[in-house]
């Protein structure tokens, strides 16, 4: 039976909720800890050193969505969507799930209404800095983060390769990429390229140690420093993977510019974003939107504006290459000045 419009509006209200049970339930690992088979309240409770009767009641909640399933005598065991709230498995959002709860980050969300109502961004209303200030002084909230982003990136990976050839590039200079979970899925599908990777000193740090786990090390430069400034050449292919929409057009269009700079005539621009729908659909993209309204002071894109932030940086819009996990592959190649 279908729902009512009433009940169809309750659970939307609501939703936050459930938002926040899922990352309750990734903040205590408790999907890895049935990677290995179904486990009473009571065990998950004394292992993620938790009150047994309050876990019940969280993981019973979210087995009633769907993220868990509950069976006689309060056993509970991963359904495939619970799958996904595991560290280290194909597609896993854990990360993501960890990030989006933190209380810095949902006490932004809470004046989405001030973002609404005056044009400004809620997180620096809240905070008194910018994302990326507050994240560089609180270095455990910027870990959680360059998680998601792996976690994101980890989970869009295939998606992207089995989209768009990304194998005809020898040399990617992949710009603002973080941990590097891009560059390594790229190096370690086409043995032949090599990489560069640029991100701030404080978030490639980390790097060194994820593309040796992958084995692609020796084929990927490891660069700090910002794309506000300087962009390494000699790139063929110059990806930029959620980067773009962190930013409104004016600082965009002069971290274009820079990459601009770096590139020669026939180098290849790789913007990996999303594209926003036509009316009343793309609810992932539009409540993206949001997210970067309250939180980074960016915004996502109809691809009529991307080929004007590409136009004004000095570049050409190529195509844009749609793929399953909902990002797209801008092309853009850099117009010679006659």
């Amino acid at each position: 039976m279908d729902e009512t419009p009433g009940a169809t509006l309750g659970r939307l209200i609501v939703g936050f909720q459930v938002s926040q049970a899922i990352h309750v339930a990734a903040s205590l690992g408790v999907a890895d800890l049935l990677a290995d088979g179904p486990r009473t309240s009571d065990e998950l409770a004394a292992t993620t050193n938790s009150h047994g009767g309050s876990l019940y009641r969280l993981l019973r909640a979210l087995a009633s969505v769907g993220v868990f399933h509950e069976d006689e005598g309060r056993l509970f065991s991963l359904t495939p969507t619970g799958t996904l709230l595991r560290s280290n498995v194909p597609g896993s959002l854990r990360g993501w799930a960890v990030h989006v709860g933190r209380p810095y980050f949902q006490q932004a969300w809470a004046h989405l209404e001030h973002s609404i109502r005056t044009g400004d961004n809620a997180f620096q209303h809240v905070h008194g800095a910018d994302v990326w200030a507050y994240r560089a002084e609180h270095p455990e909230e910027s870990a959680i983060f360059d998680l998601a982003m792996e976690s994101l990136t980890g989970a869009s990976n295939r998606a992207l390769l089995d989209a768009y050839d990304f194998g005809r590039f020898g040399i990617v200079v992949d710009v603002g990429g973080g941990n590097g979970a891009l560059l390594t899925a790229l190096l370690g599908e086409f043995p032949a390229m090599r990489g560069v990777l640029l991100d701030q000193p404080h978030v490639v740090v980390n790097a060194a140690a994820v593309l040796e786990r992958a084995g692609v090390a020796d084929r990927c430069e490891i660069v700090g420093g910002s794309f506000f400034d300087d962009v390494p050449g000699g790139g063929d292919a110059y990806t930029l993977k959620s980067i773009i929409h962190d930013h409104e057009d004016e600082p965009a269009v002069a971290i274009l510019r820079v990459c601009r700079r770096a590139m020669a005539a026939d180098a290849t621009l790789l913007l990996i974003e999303r594209i926003v729908g036509p009316p009343n659909e793309d609810p992932r993209t539009k409540f993206s939107d949001l997210n970067m309204l309250v939180a980074p002071a960016g915004r996502e894109r109809t691809i009529h504006e991307w080929d004007a932030l590409l136009t004004r940086a000095g570049f050409r819009l190529v195509t844009a290459t749609p793929s399953t996990s909902g990002l797209a592959v801008i092309e853009a190649a850099p117009v010679t000045p006659d």
